[in-house]
């Protein structure tokens, strides 16, 4: 093919190339499916996106008391949003 270069080094050139394009075209593949692949609800058993939540009681630092006036503005603050 090139005469400047061994057979070796042209069939290494071969596999290479074919290396390369094995890898596109997996990782277009890869793309495509993330892209336009959706799954049914249900269907992915794994670990949730956002883990649930610990209770109050699970350590002390991670509760606060609310004085009456800062329950009456949050109360105050959850009827404005709107419902579905």
């Amino acid at each position: 093919m090139f005469p400047s270069i061994s057979l070796a080094q042209e069939t290494g050139l071969a596999v290479l190339f074919v290396a390369a394009l094995v890898w596109v075209l997996g990782l277009g593949h890869m793309l495509w499916d993330s892209r336009f692949h959706h799954p049914e609800p249900g269907v992915f058993d794994g670990l949730p996106a956002i883990p649930v939540q610990r209770t109050s009681a699970a350590h002390p630092m991670e509760s606060v008391e609310l004085t009456e006036a800062e329950q009456q503005a949050f109360a105050g603050l959850i009827r404005t949003f709107p419902l579905r």
